[in-house]
């Protein structure tokens, strides 16, 4: 029986993941998300009355009709974790196939949102939930299996589909953090049994994969003992505080949270995507807000919300999105004078996140940054630690899985490139058991060669 790997989207970029397996005539589809570079497109964007045949052509979306040549039935579509790059495209694609969606609670809580959020297209998909830990029966030949992992989002998971050829991991992201607060610390034990067991092939992320300054990715809490010590003086000082990062990265905001609430500054989570992904979690009781915090959404709240600050700036925390400089979300738009907050001379902003490494981001975010320096804004930059794996972590991810056959992903040609050659570095070889694929491209393996 042969395996076939389908690269269909997130092999070029950062970005729009969809990748399918094929056992026999039985398919698995991982991930479907969305491309943030393109068209503005960022966390706090509505694409819900676009076509996706619109979306497509722009690039933002994953061009998954090549599936109409692939021989076999889609039995499952399976997310790993809840970040737009990876869930972002749900609705746009899961009804043109007849298989069941499996995610874990948070991230489901978060695909139904999406969903029932669509303008364009139907989705009627069956949902069903997997925790970390959990298996599913798929088809008579294949199994699915959600191995506890961490990354900068709640519950997400590394897959391993147990097939009668092999086992096929899919890490689509992770990192190896033992000190986070919501999540344990990755399922080591359970890695290691799947290396004994046999890997097949390791589909896997890239994207840090040839940073050369830190081997190692921090743990989180690296991130709230900076965080600790950049935002003490500014919450004793009469001054304006604005704090910007991931609206998804609930271990962040839960830290922002903690820290504020030691102060007597009341707390606004602010942002249409802030209130979609932290009101989620609190729901699910993941995130444990404050009673000094509260959260808006609806730009009208928002607006309200900020007039309010901008009278008692000294009374406030204001935690915002738009940290990578997105023209219309909100720190940006507060820093070209659009809303009712001003920025004045000795306000204080704390940016929890790195730049995501492409022009337009890097534009954004300096002429964000020069905005706020212009208004007397003094600014703490990269208050931050990666949710992605470093190299050394890949390399004791290759060791405990020991994979025959690695497939490089979620990265451009230098990222693949870079983790080809760590992985050459544990004795793999390119074009005999690490395998490069651009979009598009399939991977064939039989019966288990």
């Amino acid at each position: 029986m042969s395996v076939e790997i389908i690269a269909i989207g997130g092999y070029e970029e950062v970005g729009k993941n969809m990748s399918a397996v094929k056992v026999g005539d039985d398919v698995v589809i991982f991930d479907m998300g969305i491309h943030l570079d393109r068209v503005h497109i960022h966390e706090d964007t509505d694409i819900a009355r676009m076509h996706s045949l619109d979306l497509i052509e722009r690039g933002v979306i994953p061009n998954d009709t090549l599936m109409k040549d692939v021989d076999g039935k889609v039995r499952a579509i399976v997310f790993t974790h809840g970040h737009l790059d990876h869930i972002g495209a749900v609705a746009k694609l899961a009804h043109r196939y007849e298989a069941p969606i499996i995610a874990t609670p948070y991230t489901m809580a978060l695909i139904e949102k999406t969903i029932k959020g669509e303008k364009k297209f139907n989705v009627t998909n069956p949902l069903q939930i997997l925790n970390a830990g959990e298996k599913c029966q798929i088809s008579p030949d294949i199994t699915l299996e959600f191995i506890g992992t961490t990354h900068s989002i709640p519950q997400t998971v590394t897959a391993a589909l147990h097939t009668s050829e092999g086992i096929i991991v899919y890490a689509n992201d992770f990192k190896f953090d033992n000190h986070q607060k919501l999540s344990p610390p990755p399922d080591y034990k359970r890695f290691k049994e799947l290396g004994r067991k046999g890997v097949l092939a390791l589909i896997v992320e890239t994207t840090n994969a040839g940073v050369k300054n830190q081997p190692k990715t921090y743990s989180e809490k690296v991130a709230r003992l900076i965080l600790q010590d950049v935002m003490k003086e500014p919450l004793r000082e009469k001054n304006g505080l604005i704090i910007t990062t991931f609206s998804s990265h609930m271990e962040r905001i839960q830290a922002i949270c903690d820290i504020a609430n030691k102060s007597n500054r009341k707390i606004l989570l602010l942002g249409r995507s802030m209130e979609r992904y932290c009101s989620m979690a609190e729901k699910l009781g993941i995130l444990k807000l404050p009673r000094t915090a509260s959260v808006y959404g609806s730009p009208k709240a928002v607006n309200r919300a900020l007039a309010k600050a901008n009278e008692k700036r000294s009374k406030y925390v204001l935690v915002t999105t738009g940290h990578q400089g997105e023209p219309d979300a909100l720190l940006p738009r507060i820093a070209n004078e659009k809303t009712q907050f001003s920025v004045k001379p000795g306000d204080n902003v704390v940016i929890s996140a790195s730049v995501i490494p492409n022009p337009m981001n890097i534009a954004n975010r300096n002429l964000m940054e020069r905005r706020l320096k212009s208004c007397g804004a003094r600014i703490f930059t990269n208050a931050h630690v990666s949710g992605h794996a470093g190299p050394e972590d890949h390399r004791d991810f290759i060791r405990m899985l020991q994979p025959m056959n690695i497939i490089p992903s979620h990265g451009d040609l230098q990222m693949l490139s870079a983790y080809t050659e760590l992985a050459e570095e544990e004795g793999y070889k390119l074009g005999d058991n690490i395998h490069i694929l651009r979009n598009g491209q399939a991977q064939v393996f039989n019966d288990g060669i």
